[in-house]
């Protein structure tokens, strides 16, 4: 029992879930916005905006500034790891969500000419990467979190 009370108290690894879950219930309310339905999948799935993982490793590495010092080891390191995820999501990740669409509308397309069955598979997931936008709205979101976080939560 003293190991998850224990974990419900670190604020790095708290600030970091609360950041993620607020991203993705945003996300879901803007995907239902512009797209006039309402997708529950939105609450779990990847791409779209916010980036959550933006979100969630901004978060992280603000808080874990504020907890051990903006010039400690575990913020650069928190630092590091929130710019390799962010540059991830708008670059490979971006791109196979691009791949993803190109291909299943060529699935679509060879369906349509009379082709049986081009892909046993189901339709590739377009969703995957962000846009430069989605990753910064993402990180001012994760910012704002541990910063109200740190002044008024903990």
């Amino acid at each position: 029992m003293n190991g998850l009370i224990e974990v419900l108290q670190n604020r790095i690894l708290m600030t970091g879930i609360f950041s993620w879950f607020t991203a993705q219930i945003l996300k879901t309310i803007i995907h239902m916005f512009t797209n006039k339905e309402f997708d529950i999948r939105r609450m779990v799935g990847d791409g779209g905006m916010p980036s959550c993982h933006s979100a969630t490793v901004t978060a992280v590495a603000i808080t874990t500034g504020y907890e051990c010092g903006f010039s400690s080891p575990l913020f650069a390191i928190a630092g590091i790891l929130a710019i390799i995820v962010m540059h991830d999501a708008m670059g490979v990740r971006l791109e196979t969500g691009t791949h993803a669409k190109l291909l299943n509308e060529m699935i679509t397309l060879f369906e349509a000419l009379g082709q049986k069955q081009v892909s046993v598979e189901t339709k590739l997931k377009e969703f995957v990467g962000h846009t430069p936008m989605q990753v910064l709205v993402g990180f001012l979101w994760g910012f704002l979190v541990a910063w109200a976080a740190n002044r008024w939560m903990f």
